[in-house]
């Protein structure tokens, strides 16, 4: 029985052994990257521009890891070694989301918009538990509710389903609360579209006060009806969940792993300034 019991040891120690060996030669692989030489050149531009970033040749690696982390969702530490020392990639990303770096490239490839029509909407993102407990007196957009710690990503697109401007806050908070903070900061437009949960006269009013036309159409309990309402607009407001769907395709925005609301914000917008570079590139 001893005898036996040493062979199955002396398979399981080869086994791993052999397995750790091809681990070792796999990790001479780069890992997969998001960056073509056309769209690096097209973001380098416009980093520069914002006056926040000097022409370093190691920016581009620098990038790709906070791209690694956008799309994986690893912690920082887990970065592969092939785009830098982790540390040095995370005190770049915590710069440039303090200097709004991030932020200001989303805006600038979001400037050319169709405002045709203007698309409004939330999402809720669960926050992993590493994500709370921050240095902050503020709630960093972190909220309770029965489902645990989430996040709210206020978005509104324009016609065609790009995103225009996006807000933060805590999951609980109820999308109407942040509709006219949307409206206000995105380009103006012929119609605004929303489902029941922004079911409010005073937004009502106050999307005509901008001259704009509301397609909102009201709850079943309303005594007003719906008659008023572009119900083929209306079918359209999928293109709101379109975009949602696309930038949580990466885990690291599907899933809040960010301590800090700016550096979520961060990778936020620069989930959806890619979702914008097919237009630039």
């Amino acid at each position: 029985m001893l005898i036996f019991s040493v062979q199955i040891l002396d398979s399981t120690v080869t086994w791993y052994n052999w397995f750790r060996q091809k681990t070792t030669n796999n990790q001479e692989t780069m890992p997969r990257t998001m960056l073509t030489d056309d769209t690096w050149r097209k973001l380098s531009q416009l980093l520069y521009q914002t006056g926040r970033v000097y022409k370093k040749p190691e920016h581009r690696l620098t990038l790709e890891g906070i791209l690694y982390r956008m799309r994986t969702g690893c912690p920082w530490r887990d970065l592969p070694p092939d785009f830098g020392h982790w540390s040095a990639i995370f005190r770049r990303f915590n710069l440039w989301t303090k200097k709004g770096v991030l932020n200001l490239l989303f805006k600038y490839l979001s400037k050319d918009t169709d405002s045709e029509w203007l698309f409004i909407d939330g999402s809720i993102v669960r926050s992993h538990q590493h994500s709370c407990g921050a240095a902050s007196d503020s709630d960093e957009a972190i909220g309770k509710s029965r489902g645990g710690n989430s996040t709210k990503i206020h978005l509104a697109v324009d016609s065609h389903g790009l995103p225009v401007h996006f807000e933060l806050s805590a999951g609980h908070r109820h999308d109407v609360a942040y509709a006219e903070q949307l409206i206000s900061s995105a380009p103006r437009s012929d119609y605004v579209v929303a489902d029941k949960g922004y079911d409010s006269e005073a937004l009502r009013a106050y999307v005509k006060s901008n001259g704009s036309i509301p397609v909102i159409p009201r709850k079943g309990n309303s005594k007003t009806g719906n008659q008023e309402i572009d119900w083929c607009l209306y079918k359209y407001r999928h293109l709101v969940e379109n975009a949602f769907g696309r930038i949580k395709h990466f885990r690291g925005i599907a899933t809040r792993y960010d301590k800090l609301q700016r550096n979520y914000a961060g990778m936020v917008a620069l989930a959806f300034a890619f979702v914008w570079l097919p237009m630039w590139v």
